[in-house]
């Protein structure tokens, strides 16, 4: 029985105690690791938990779960798959975070881990993607950390909702739909839907913009009917670093509907002269894209809102 352990690390300009934190809330993944799409807290007691994780591994969108040990003293957590998605028979990890110097850190990420059937090419695939999303995971945390003490301004947050007079199943229904977009919304020229599992889809958009051009991107989204749908987008605009968000629909007792979509961006700063101009920002950006993806986000309620109104 082969098992395969290997170590990656890099040094952050961050507390010690700053990178353990954001490590150890899942809720922010998302955010912090480019293959992550989408955490969530299955059970919680102490310091034990049980997680499941979606995320891209080699172009392909899988999900597990697993269960973390923390200990915030030492600085550590453990974690291990507990239903672990093939090829992978077994896999088991830990965080370590080494302090440096007050404002500086080391991340050493550790993995173990064996092919189901011990299989070669099970085992080539596994460390292909362990070394690949390594190696994203964590420039892409240190990047994150170092971006939230340098320029907060780069990242944005909102959400736009809208009451509907109908069932959160028909709301639900049209956002999860998303190969019926183009006869549907009109900001939508062309879309391509994949969903080889159940609940998880890789959504493809060319989407049409106020001058009349269009611009392409893909998502991989987490559907939870028919309260939720969470994505993140893997191919982005030139102004945008990060793009992550949800939908939500909640019924009340009443038979209303809260239809919600929130989005998370960080705003690429180098881009901003090239796509709004040499005289724009920051602010000008940060009012651009609210605009823009908001925009699109309230055009999509405003068409689930009707179709949701018309099967009452």
């Amino acid at each position: 029985m082969t098992t395969r352990e290997v170590e990656h690390e890099i040094t952050v300009q961050a507390r010690a105690a700053d990178v353990y934190r954001l490590l150890a809330e899942v809720e922010n993944w998302p955010r912090l690791f480019p293959p992550s799409v989408y955490v969530d807290y299955l059970e919680r007691d102490g310091n034990e938990e049980r997680i499941r994780i979606w995320a891209t591994a080699n172009g392909e969108a899988k999900n597990w779960s697993s269960r973390r040990t923390l200990d915030p003293e030492a600085l550590r957590i453990r974690f291990w798959q507990e239903v672990s998605a093939p090829p992978v028979a077994e896999m088991t990890g830990t965080w370590i975070i080494e302090r440096i110097g007050d404002q500086e850190s080391r991340i050493r990420l550790l993995h173990s881990y064996r092919a189901i059937d011990d299989d070669p090419e099970g085992l080539s695939w596994i460390d292909a993607a362990v070394d690949r999303n390594s190696k994203a995971e964590l420039p892409g945390l240190k990047a994150q950390l170092e971006l939230s003490a340098q320029n907060a301004e780069l990242s944005l947050s909102f959400e736009d909702s809208v009451r509907v007079e109908g069932a959160a199943k028909d709301v639900y229904d049209f956002v999860n739909e998303a190969h019926l977009w183009t006869e549907r919304l009109p900001h939508v020229a062309g879309v391509e839907l994949t969903e080889d599992t159940p609940g998880l889809q890789t959504l493809r958009l060319e989407t049409l913009t106020k001058d009349g051009s269009t611009h392409i991107t893909e998502s991989v989204r987490v559907c939870f009917p028919h309260h939720k749908i969470a994505y993140k987008q893997t191919t982005l605009p030139a102004l945008l670093d990060l793009h992550t968000g949800y939908w939500t629909f909640e019924e009340g007792a009443d038979g209303v509907t809260t239809a919600t979509s929130q989005h998370t961006v960080v705003l690429n700063a180098e881009s901003i002269a090239a796509v709004l101009g040499p005289e724009a920002g920051v602010p000008e950006a940060r009012r651009f894209i609210r605009e823009a993806l908001g925009g699109n986000s309230r055009a999509t309620l405003r068409h689930a809102k009707e179709y949701a109104e018309a099967r009452r």
